[in-house]
């Protein structure tokens, strides 16, 4: 029960890795407030120690709305998730600016909006945990996915940022770098592409969404209270 009495912000938290890790949280005593704009799986949950709000993170009014609700809610914010996130996959000459500016809008945007609605309260606590998710394609690039890549890498250099900024005020900062998971997404996948997968991770496995739920619920902890503008890379060693 590390997390108890804490009060935790997941965005994307409906399903995948954001699902896992609102259970991981709520498990261990935690306060939790999702914010998605999908529904989440019909499910148990602790009364009183969940709430659900509708949001759009692309969306500036929407995220102030969502916190300023969340505070109404819980009082406090303490930790911050910054899960949600989109594909929009194409090659460069086959991407449309649709395509490129839907995925900047939640990937690297959202990050922004949801931190800059966040920080003020954690400012005032002077206390914080905010947790960015990029992914190994923000290190090191993929086909077909130049506005990912590129949204990944960035919220990179905006976790090292914020860290400087918000360090004096007892805020650490610090990102995600998942590599191939096995969500819903992956599942989808002929099994020949999904061992294709596999192979290339020296672990011979794919991670599930409770290895990057962890990873968070450390960075969150009071273990990691000296750990700030990290980037941790969970990916079975893949990177190496």
């Amino acid at each position: 029960m590390r997390f108890k009495d804490i009060n935790v912000v997941i965005t994307g938290g409906a399903s995948g890795i954001g699902a896992a890790s609102v259970a991981k949280f709520l498990s261990e005593g935690a306060n939790v407030s999702v914010w998605d704009l999908g529904t989440p799986a019909p499910q148990q949950l602790p009364a009183g120690r969940y709430h659900f709000i509708k949001t759009n993170v692309a969306n500036s009014d929407d995220v102030a709305r969502a916190a300023q609700e969340t505070l109404t809610h819980f009082k406090t914010i303490d930790v911050l998730i910054n899960n949600a996130g989109i594909t929009r996959d194409a090659s460069l000459q086959k991407m449309t600016s649709e395509q490129w500016q839907q995925v900047l809008d939640v990937n690297l945007t959202g990050v922004f909006n949801c931190c800059k609605a966040v920080s003020p309260a954690m400012i005032q606590n002077n206390f914080g945990r905010i947790i960015n998710t990029s992914s190994i394609v923000g290190l090191y690039g993929n086909y077909g996915q130049v506005n990912y890549a590129a949204t990944k890498a960035g919220v990179i250099a905006f976790t090292k940022t914020l860290a400087r900024e918000l360090g004096k005020h007892n805020i650490t900062v610090n990102a995600v770098a998942p590599g191939f998971i096995a969500t819903d997404m992956i599942k989808t996948m002929p099994e020949k592409v999904i061992e294709l997968m596999r192979e290339k991770v020296p672990l011979k496995k794919l991670g599930t969404p409770e290895d990057v739920a962890n990873v968070y619920a450390f960075l969150a902890s009071s273990e990691a209270q000296f750990v700030s503008g990290a980037v941790i890379s969970v990916d079975g060693g893949l990177t190496i």
